[in-house]
């Protein structure tokens, strides 16, 4: 594949706005294997200070040209095959600036089945249709025609012969790059969105009852109704079209394909609203059907993306020693107890909500056994089966800890996992799953890593959208949110360490291999001791990496190891030791930055060493608030319309946010209902993990829905 070329630098500054010169840094970084976290943290100098979003942005623009030109290379090698390949064709193909541009002047000469076309030349008759394609007024058809009858070829009449070159004529037009160029753009303008349930199907399509008998243009559709209609018609419920007016797009093919009057004029416009109609509009409206796809896709990904940064980086209850519970009725309450680091110490089953008040009376005393035994500091509880009624059942106790309610989606994911396997081989998957509940109170992050972003539950329709494009995008989120957050070298798991910048699942086995064979790690430079780990490695993750307590100050800080002679610089200069520059704020307000300004280290660089010297090893995430839903009530029968209840955000989509209200059964607060102004992005107002308070507007127990308004109480909390 061709390095890009400085057009493609040009290309992606004019499209993002970023001065060609940061464009080409960002590229000579990304192509020497540096990360997005790595380049923005550490190399601002470089790129100007890009941040992950536009770096992001930056690598895959490019990877669209490098794609856009190994189609291109592809068609020259195909065109060059068939010995069609001019001076003029080769400077077209290599003119076209998109897919769609390319793939329209590679069609005429793209190898195809059999046509009604293909057949007709295959009988001579494309002489007969450069005839009526010149529309000359004096030209009689029939006459032309006659010439063209041959039984032997299968041309039994004039008619035949007519009926071949307007075959002819119409694949001629549909594949003439001008004529596809213009209509395109009438279909992207103009198109109407309409949907209607297949005659039948009204039973089974219930779902899509909305859009029984729906229409809108085409581009002004939100993607969630796309994504919804598209499902349905998946499905073979919902017959979707996606066309302009008929009329008016054959009005302006004829307008460019019309050259006068006469008898040849009218087989040309014959053979045009054919091609329209069998093969134009088929076409197009594929394209059309594909592009809308493909952005109700990113607005779902990006939804979806926003949406997990915001559970990621939710606030964590920290290093304490945490009872989990994993609520059930018949099978009880599995319960396990967690030190400070999230280890595995005791495991129990009580029935809190069993018929047999012995059964209850001795959940209590467990309970309260436990939390004295193991010093716990707060109670985890799924927000599951039984949840309710074991938190109601806890907070009766009075223990002298703190009652959380978690929510445990992706849990039993985990539980099942092959990482879930690999640490706790002896236990089966309900202990594994109360397990994952307590870390992820204490932890959100290094939990949630375990397990695919898919199975947490905070998109929209992450299942009809592009696979691919969806697990690169949350890829990068969780990428991006353990590398601004920092690990832990020393206790961090495998699955965390992987998505630390330059390491992955190979590197961050080794690491953990190696801290159990030689024990913790002293200092950031013994990471060049694990196998594998060579000089790029260290460079691209050892500023993510850290070791609280180790032999070397900054290794509990984001100041990356190739900046400790600067900064010792700094402490020399002050006559001072690194502990005490770090420690006091007037020796570090004594410090003249320019004075440490260079060519590799600008003052972007000096402020985020400043800024660390001040916090070292800070966590960007919230403080962690406790919460609780709202005393008696634990089910849907216990609403009515006009409640005001505590709630938390669970989900976030482009018509509004759903919130746990403690019922089993999220409620919707529509966009409309999100605030008492107009709200075009329901994230400006809500994210997932916020808790809020709402109100009852409707309560429908027959078809579990509930409705909620978050007006007039935006401001609440």
């Amino acid at each position: 594949m061709k390095e890009p070329s400085e057009s493609h630098y040009l290309l992606i500054a004019r499209e993002l706005g970023i001065e060609p010169k940061k464009v080409r840094a960002a590229a000579s970084l990304l192509a020497d294997g540096a990360t997005v976290p790595f380049i923005a943290r550490y190399r601002k100098e470089l790129t100007g200070s890009l941040d992950e979003v536009a770096l992001a942005a930056v690598r895959d623009r490019l990877s669209e040209l490098r794609a856009l030109d190994s189609r291109r290379e592809a068609i020259i090698r195909s065109l060059t095959e068939q010995g069609v390949l001019t001076e003029e064709l080769s400077a077209t193909v290599n003119g076209a600036r998109t897919l769609p541009e390319l793939e329209d002047i590679y069609l005429p000469y793209r190898p195809k089945r059999r046509t009604r076309a293909t057949m007709a030349r295959e009988k001579g008759l494309e002489p007969l249709a450069d005839v009526l394609f010149r529309q000359e007024s004096g030209t009689d058809p029939q006459v032309e025609a006659r010439a063209f009858v041959n039984p032997e070829k299968g041309v039994e009449n004039v008619e035949d012969a007519m009926a071949g070159a307007r075959d002819i004529i119409s694949e001629r037009i549909a594949e003439d790059a001008e004529v596809r160029a213009v209509l395109r753009a009438l279909f992207e303008k103009e198109s109407q969105l309409k949907s209607e349930v297949y005659t039948g199907a009204e039973e089974d399509a219930a779902t899509y009852r909305d859009y029984f008998d729906w229409q809108e243009k085409a581009a002004a559709a939100p993607g969630h109704r796309i994504l919804a209609m598209f499902r349905g018609n998946r499905e073979a419920l919902l017959k979707v079209s996606v066309r302009p007016p008929q009329d008016h797009a054959l009005a302006v093919l004829t307008g460019m394909v019309f050259q006068g009057e006469g008898p040849c004029a009218e087989q040309v416009m014959t053979a045009a609203e054919d091609g329209y109609k069998r093969l134009l509009a088929p076409s197009l409206e594929n394209e059309m059907k594909a592009a809308l796809k493909e952005r109700a896709d990113d607005e779902a990904i990006a939804v979806f993306a926003r949406n997990l940064r915001e559970l990621l980086m939710a606030p964590p209850l920290g290093g304490r020693r945490v009872l989990a519970i994993d609520p059930g009725y018949r099978t009880g309450c599995k319960v396990v107890c967690l030190d400070a680091q999230g280890a595995l110490l005791h495991h129990d089953v009580v029935y809190p909500t069993a018929s047999s008040e012995k059964k209850i009376e001795e959940a209590g005393r467990t309970l309260k056994a436990l939390v004295k035994r193991f010093g716990i500091e707060a109670v985890a509880i799924g927000n599951g089966t039984a949840s309710r009624e074991t938190e109601r059942f806890v907070r009766g106790l009075k223990l002298d800890a703190a009652v959380i309610v978690v929510n445990e989606s992706g849990a039993s994911v985990y539980s099942a996992s092959e990482a879930a396997r690999r640490e706790f081989p002896d236990h089966d998957v309900t202990v594994r799953g109360a397990v994952s509940i307590g870390r992820r109170l204490m932890d959100p992050l290094a939990e949630l890593v375990k397990i695919d972003p898919k199975s947490i539950g905070v998109g929209q329709y992450q299942h009809d959208v592009d696979q691919a494009k969806l697990k690169r995008k949350l890829d990068d989120v969780v990428e991006s949110c353990v590398n601004a957050v920092g690990v832990e070298v020393n206790t961090a798991s495998p699955e965390l360490l992987t998505y630390v910048s330059g390491l992955g699942p190979v590197l961050a086995t080794n690491i953990v291999a190696y801290r159990d064979t030689n024990g913790p790690f002293a200092r950031r430079n013994d990471l060049k001791q694990v196998p594998r780990l060579g000089a790029k490695a260290f460079e691209l993750s050892a500023g993510f990496l850290r070791i609280r307590g180790g032999s070397h100050p900054l290794d509990a800080s984001a100041v990356h190891p190739e900046r400790y002679t600067l900064v010792e610089r700094m402490a020399r200069d002050l006559s001072c030791s690194l502990e005490d520059l770090i420690r006091s704020r007037p020796l570090r307000e004594r410090i003249d930055l320019k004075r440490y300004a260079g060519d590799s280290v600008g003052m972007p660089t000096l402020k985020d060493i400043m800024s660390e010297l001040d916090k070292p090893g800070r966590d960007p995430r919230e403080t962690f608030e406790e919460f609780s839903f709202a005393e008696g009530v634990t089910g849907m029968d216990d609403l009515e319309p006009g409640m005001e209840l505590p709630g938390i955000v669970t989900n976030v989509t482009n018509f509004g946010a759903f919130v746990d209200i403690g019922v089993h059964q999220d409620g919707l607060v529509h966009i409309s209902q999100l605030a008492d102004r107009f709200v075009k992005d329901p994230h400006r107002v809500v994210g997932v993990g916020r808790q809020v308070r709402v109100r009852v507007l409707e309560v429908d127990r027959a078809r579990k829905r509930i409705s909620l308004s978050m007006k007039k109480l935006a401001a609440k909390k």
